[in-house]
Formats: structure tokens, C-alpha cells, sequence
């Protein structure tokens, strides 16, 4: 078809196809995205891929649109998300029939992805990203405490070693066993020691001059 000729076309259909299918992960379009996202970038392989390789391309494609998904709901350090935009990149770039032509996917998919997020603030988000992604902190007046308290109550008691901290080993304090840890200090065993700092249930312990 002439139109596949013209070098610009693979920024548009590249372009709606990252729009759409991006915006089906963020935005709850009960697949509707999703077959539009597909559509298009099916008719992009399409048009300019080999029939028996069209398969192998819409998986590197795919592959990257997961990773990207997968560092930005769960790990968020953007090493997933490089690879995973590269793999979408090279997967639109490699069958474009010029350079010009390759660029102009490249920025389609850039142009798309960007695009999709402004789908936020017209649907709703997709509620299952809230299953997964904790937002509330973990702060003393939500209810919670990084410090356990039983452990937070041990500081300035003394106790006595079981083993030899070198530097981690074994206390008794009231009747029970800790495991502590010495400043960097050799302390044998039964050797009597005070907690002089609790960090959850990390417990610092120095020896009773």
C-alpha cells in the first residue's frame, strides 16, 4: 500500500499502539486498549516484516513493554525499564524500510508511552496496581512502629553473655536470650553487659565498667 510508503506513517502507528497499550496497564479500559494497542502495532509488523517473522518481533516487543511494566510497578530501580524500552525500540526500529523511517517509530513509541499517562486523568486507574503497591508509610501514627517495642524496652539493662561476642553473639537479659552485637569489641564469654542501643531488633551492647 502507498501509504506504508511514506516515511512518517510509522511514527503514527507506533505511536497508538504504545498509547494504547501502555494506557490499557494503567487505566481500567476493560481491554479495549489493549486491542487497539495490538491492531496497530500488528499492522506495523505487518507491513513491514517478513510473514514468518512477524511472531518473533511482536515478542521482543512485548518482552520490552513487560519489563518496562515490571520495573515500574515493583522495582522502580530503572534498570528494567532501560532494557525493556530499548527491546521496544529495536523491535520497532530493525523493520522500518529506512533510517528515516526507523527514527520516526523510535519516536512514535516515545511519544506514545508519554502520551498514555495522561489517560490518568480522565479514567480510572486500574485498582490492582493498588494491591501491590504499598503507599501508606509506616509511621507511629498510622499505627505502626519500626521498632519493636519489647525490644525498644531493653535498653540500659544489663545482662550477661552466653557466648563470646566476636563481635555477634548471645546475651541473657531477664531471663531471656538475645542475640547482640558488640561495638566492634571482643567480649568474652559471661562477661556482664549493658544494651545501650536498640535499632529495631538490632541490640548494641558494651561492657559494665
Amino acid at each position: 500500500m502507498a501509504i506504508f510508503e511514506m516515511e512518517w506513517i510509522g511514527l503514527i502507528i507506533t505511536g497508538f499502539a504504545t498509547l494504547f497499550l501502555i494506557g490499557e496497564v494503567l487505566v481500567n479500559m476493560r481491554g479495549v486498549f489493549a486491542l487497539l494497542g495490538i491492531g496497530f502495532i500488528t499492522v506495523y509488523f505487518g507491513a513491514y516484516v517478513e510473514a514468518d517473522s512477524i511472531i518473533i518481533m511482536l515478542i521482543i516487543y512485548f518482552i520490552g513493554l513487560l519489563l518496562i511494566i515490571i520495573d515500574g510497578k515493583l522495582l522502580n530501580d530503572g534498570t528494567l525499564a532501560t532494557i525493556g524500552l530499548a527491546s521496544m525500540l529495536t523491535a520497532v526500529a530493525l523493520p522500518a524500510p529506512s533510517f528515516t523511517s526507523g527514527l520516526y517509530a523510535v519516536l512514535g513509541v516515545l511519544l506514545g508511552g508519554g502520551a498514555s499517562f495522561f489517560f490518568l486523568k480522565v479514567f480510572k486507574r486500574r485498582e490492582m496496581w493498588n494491591k501491590i503497591t504499598l503507599k501508606d508509610q509506616l509511621t507511629k501514627e498510622a499505627g505502626y512502629n519500626s521498632l519493636n517495642i519489647s525490644y525498644e524496652q531493653l535498653v540500659d539493662k544489663e545482662g550477661l553473655t552466653l557466648t563470646d561476642l566476636r563481635p555477634v553473639g548471645t546475651i541473657r537479659v531477664d531471663r531471656k536470650n538475645y542475640s547482640a552485637i558488640s561495638n566492634g569489641q571482643w567480649i568474652s564469654k559471661n562477661t556482664k553487659v549493658r544494651i545501650i542501643k536498640v535499632d529495631g531488633t538490632k541490640i548494641l551492647v558494651e561492657t559494665v565498667e
